[in-house]
């Protein structure tokens, strides 16, 4: 045989054994795709059973360390006491509401206060001017200076006039 007869020969074996060798591969790519496949349903049935809603367990002693992490306020916890942080939410904002309106109160009164105190300095002065104005001696004043008025001093005393009942 030739060299040329020997190359197809080999060649020829090379296609027997091609068909054989793909349905080979085609076997393996089926195997490792179960494989696969098997491998992701275990994944994934561990993840469910990792991924509870259920909350671990509350250890017993309450340290500085879980109360800063925020470890005591689990899911559990939270949903039992939620009404119970509604109304501390609620009671917070009606506190800081309260202050804030006694506050402006507060300030309404102390103006109020300093208005009246400033009403009743006038007041005062207004009375002393008037009081001042009508004493017996200013009024007399008053008369000397406008002569042309009738009236005077009177040089009697006052009668006491008994009215029988």
């Amino acid at each position: 045989m030739s060299k040329k007869d020997n190359i197809e020969l080999e060649i020829q074996e090379i296609k027997v054994e091609e068909p054989a060798v793909e349905k080979d591969e085609e076997q393996l790519l089926k195997e490792e795709a179960a494989e696969m496949k098997e491998q992701a349903k275990k994944t994934i049935q561990m993840i469910k059973e990792k991924a509870k809603e259920e909350d671990p367990k509350l250890t017993p002693t309450l340290t500085l360390r879980t109360i800063l992490g925020g470890d005591f306020l689990t899911a559990d916890m939270v949903r039992r006491q939620i009404w119970l942080f509604v109304v501390m939410v609620v009671f917070c904002i009606a506190y800081v509401a309260i202050r804030y309106q006694c506050q402006q109160d507060m300030l309404t009164i102390d103006k109020l206060e300093s208005e009246l105190l400033d009403a009743k300095y006038k007041a005062l002065s207004s009375s002393s001017t008037l009081t001042e104005k009508s004493r017996e001696s200013h009024v007399l004043e008053a008369l000397k200076q406008n002569r042309d008025s009738l009236l005077h001093i009177s040089d009697q005393p006052p009668y006491i006039v008994n009215v029988p009942e």
